[in-house]
């Protein structure tokens, strides 16, 4: 690992969740970066794996924070789902294990959602806290009984977390009960660490993905992602991940910086 002395990137791609806010609350460090990053006039992007809000809500909510930023800047799974699906899926039937605003967003696109297992094309799992055994039902019936659909998942992450330690299960545990019941794999995933998450956080700006860095609290999707393209990653300690963690992967797959607060990443 580098020292934490760094220089500047050309681009900043910085994960929400766990490393620029907690909950309703902004973490240490969060205004004082962002604000560092945009007085040098550098590309500052958000990227996200949670699927509960779209990028509008998003950008609201960082308003709400003090940190107003435009809409083209901010991506989530919400827009790498429905993009795969216009490209890989076109005209499919959906049924959507989440909530409104993938829902609302996959319906905007163009998408039928239905609850008839023998109409499904598609089933997509993701980050519900209204699962139940109903949709787990429907699930099953679409995947194992009529063998029609193929199940994808907006996010491979396990929970998500919550201020003062806590968290909630994320989409790892829904698809892991539709995967168990089923016999049926997961044929893709569509947030971090899948690289169509980069994609959507810089395609068209015609960067070095080495004069890029990933900024994120998670050493399986954040780092690994940028890890796997070759980009430069910090992890800062404000989320899941731990300094621990981080010495018990191999070398070549730790982060290029281990931060405690995610201003460290500012040149002195």
């Amino acid at each position: 690992m580098k020292p934490i002395t760094v220089s500047w990137y050309d681009a900043y791609v910085f994960d929400l969740d766990g490393t620029i806010y907690l909950g309703d609350e902004l973490l240490p460090g969060a205004r004082t970066v962002m604000e560092g990053l945009r007085a040098e006039g550098k590309v500052v992007k958000f990227l996200s794996n949670n699927p509960t809000k779209d990028p509008v809500q998003y950008q609201a909510k960082l308003e709400t924070l003090g940190l107003p930023t435009a809409l083209e800047d901010i991506a989530n799974t919400i827009v790498t789902t429905t993009r795969w699906l216009l490209d890989h899926h076109p005209g499919a039937a959906l049924f959507v294990v989440g909530e409104e605003p993938l829902k609302r967003a996959l319906q905007g696109a163009g998408f039928r959602l239905t609850e008839d297992p023998a109409e499904i094309d598609v089933v997509v799992a993701s980050y519900d806290r209204t699962f139940d055994y109903r949709k787990l039902q429907i699930a099953f019936d679409a995947l194992w009984f009529h063998k029609r659909a193929i199940l994808i998942q907006t996010n491979p992450d396990r929970f998500c977390p919550y201020p003062g330690g806590r968290g909630e299960p994320d989409c790892a545990a829904i698809t892991a009960a539709i995967e168990a019941c089923t016999g049926v794999a997961c044929s893709v995933n569509l947030g971090k660490p899948s690289p169509v998450m980069l994609e959507a956080a810089l395609g068209g700006l015609g960067l070095e993905v080495s004069r890029c860095l990933m900024v994120g609290d998670r050493l399986h999707t954040d780092i690994a992602m940028a890890v796997a393209a070759g980009m430069p990653s910090a992890l800062v300690l404000t989320g899941e991940s731990t300094r621990d963690d981080v010495a018990a992967l191999p070398e070549d797959q730790r982060p290029t910086y281990v931060v405690d607060r995610i201003d460290q990443l500012l040149p002195s």
